[in-house]
């Protein structure tokens, strides 16, 4: 998995940074991958890297703040993903529709980073969140859609911050539980012709008509 930084310069010593970063990341989802959060310390990392302990702190200031990277790239990714779905345009539901699924498939294309992103390490404390931060702006746009519908009577009247919450973990549960569950949904019995683009399809339906003035 290349890690993708956004730097704005592209100077030699931009690239060589953005590609230690990237290592230090690669290293760090290669570890969790076979021995868990557990088994990631600085000094494995570098070592993987073939790096001196000292030079990674120089990227991360330490474990969390790795954590907290990893999580600001997913949400980097999925912010990508939703500027893409608004672009094609449509009725609100329809949009809102595709972003909830950019969320799922965003998790499913790199799972080791999404368990990464939430695992206990990633700062998940209360804390005064930032305009800057790649989860508000994400967040920004979900009520932003949700207003939206509102305004055109496609949505029922409701408190939009309380409804983007309830969105997110719900798009998060059925996220977590297909990367931790990697024959969900057709391993369990009984369940063999279900396939994951159904269970997809019809969470989201069923977010979106929960959200709908006619529910």
């Amino acid at each position: 998995m290349n890690a993708e930084i956004s730097i704005d310069d592209d100077t030699p010593a931009d690239r060589r940074r953005r590609k230690v970063r990237e290592a230090i990341i690669d290293a760090a989802e290669a570890i969790f991958s076979s021995e868990g959060e557990e088994g990631i310390s600085m000094r494995r990392l570098a070592e993987a890297i073939d790096y001196s302990p000292a030079a990674i702190y120089k990227y991360f200031s330490s474990k969390d703040d790795l954590f907290e990277a990893i999580r600001d790239l997913f949400f980097e990714r999925l912010l990508k993903r939703i500027h893409e779905a608004i672009e094609e345009g449509g009725e609100t539901t329809r949009l809102c529709s595709r972003c909830m699924k950019a969320y799922i498939e965003t998790g499913l294309e790199e799972p080791n980073h999404y368990m990464m992103a939430f695992s206990a390490s990633a700062r998940m404390e209360p804390h005064v969140h930032s305009e800057d931060e790649m989860a508000y702006q994400a967040e920004t746009k979900l009520v932003s859609m949700i207003e939206k519908g509102m305004e055109e009577g496609a949505f029922r009247k409701m408190d939009p911050h309380v409804a983007s919450k309830s969105v997110w973990a719900s798009l998060h549960g059925l996220t977590n539980l297909m990367v931790c569950l990697e024959d969900f949904p057709s391993g369990m019995p009984g369940s063999e012709h279900v396939t994951r683009e159904e269970v997809i399809d019809f969470h989201t339906d069923v977010i979106i008509r929960g959200l709908c003035s006619s529910a």
